[in-house]
């Protein structure tokens, strides 16, 4: 996953910087081992106790509506100390890291493309929230890949998105395809971040991967480089720097963003979204809570892991972290079911296949991305 955008609710501002993590996918054993140091978990005894509180091991981009955690702790008595650990990727990776002296308690975060690296290497327990119904069941991983393991929390698609004021001033028709873009008319106007530094750039070339196969994609990909695509290190520079769109500076009308990111561009008291989301070039991206394999409080972590998929936090996540809840009872904002589209056939690959190929993927991209 991924930063996320952080907008104004009231209109098209931006408050900070952006949806899914642009961090480094691969972080250094050091320093993972440097803040299992600093953990605040205590070791294990033969019988658990109700904590004062536990922590929420999350990546950076958590956020929440003031209050909302509270009422976890009015409900249960425990407070929840939340401790950020970058993007998906190297939220796994120091999970592995220090499996043997635990970050904390319930983690949130996960993603499908490092799911079952998670699962592989032991460090969650067999947990799925008890109030899962079959309306989730599209959201669950399959077994042995996190499905007894890992509670949906949400979903969103990762897509090239358009600035339609730029095509419509230019008399230029819009891609529609990931075969659209490497056309010679859209030369030199995608941006895209890297897939081996960026989870929503990552999301990309597995779109691409499931769109050409395994013989197609990385022809696929030289095409794209002939074609001009700028690559940058990250989302935020992306989104913010190199495209075109109202909230942006650069002059790239088509960027690799999220089907969620129009509603935020549509200027206050407008109804017109002057960008849009390319559904035919999605990656669907879920993310899951667990409880953290070696907890001292299995019992407090489970009421955790349903609380987070519980309606008032599924209600409070739209607008806050600018993903789609995944509890069929939740309800989204105003002006999602209008400018936030969701894709009807996401390019998706397995959870198992994502494993054993993400590194091969990365280092053959690398060799393409950067000759």
């Amino acid at each position: 996953m991924h930063t996320r955008h952080k907008f104004s609710s009231s209109g098209g501002t931006f408050r900070g910087h952006p949806l899914l993590r642009a961090t480094a996918l691969v972080v250094a054993a050091g320093l993972a081992l440097a803040v299992a140091g600093c953990s605040t978990q205590p070791a294990s005894t033969a019988s658990e106790q109700t904590p004062s509180t536990i922590v929420l091991v999350t990546h950076d981009s958590f956020n929440l509506s003031k209050g909302t955690l509270e009422e976890f702790t009015k409900q249960t008595g425990i407070t929840v100390e939340v401790q950020a650990a970058g993007d998906a990727g190297e939220l796994v990776n120091k999970l592995v890291l220090t499996k043997d002296s635990p970050l904390g308690d319930v983690v949130f975060g996960i993603d499908n493309t490092f799911a079952s690296r998670a699962v592989e290497a032991g460090v969650l327990e067999k947990y799925s929230s008890k109030d899962l119904t079959a309306a989730e069941d599209q959201y669950l991983l399959p077994k042995g890949s996190g499905r007894e393991e890992l509670t949906p929390i949400d979903n969103g698609d990762v897509c090239v998105n358009v600035d339609h004021e730029w095509f419509a001033k230019k008399g230029l028709a819009e891609p529609v395809t990931l075969a659209d873009l490497i056309k010679p008319e859209y030369k030199n106007l995608f941006v895209v971040p890297a897939a081996n530094s960026s989870s929503p750039g990552l999301a990309f070339l597995l779109a691409t991967i499931a769109a050409f196969g395994e013989t197609g994609w990385e022809g696929y990909w030289k095409s794209l480089v002939g074609n001009g695509v700028k690559i940058d290190g990250g989302w935020d520079d992306a989104y913010y720097v190199d495209f075109s769109g109202p909230s942006s500076k650069g002059d790239r009308p088509l960027v690799v963003s999220y089907a969620s990111s129009p509603p935020f561009e549509v200027p206050k008291g407008s109804n017109v979204a002057p960008t849009g989301a390319l559904l035919d070039t999605c990656f669907r991206q879920t993310e899951y809570a667990g409880v953290i394999a070696g907890t001292k409080y299995p019992t407090a972590a489970k009421k955790l892991v349903d609380f987070l998929f519980s309606v008032p936090v599924q209600n409070d996540i739209p607008e806050n972290m600018y993903v789609f809840p995944v509890n069929a009872k939740a309800t989204l904002p105003e002006g999602w079911s209008t400018y936030a589209k969701i894709a009807t056939k996401p390019y998706v690959v397995s959870p198992s296949d994502i494993d054993k190929n993400r590194q091969t993927w990365l280092t053959q991209w690398a060799a393409i991305a950067t000759p």
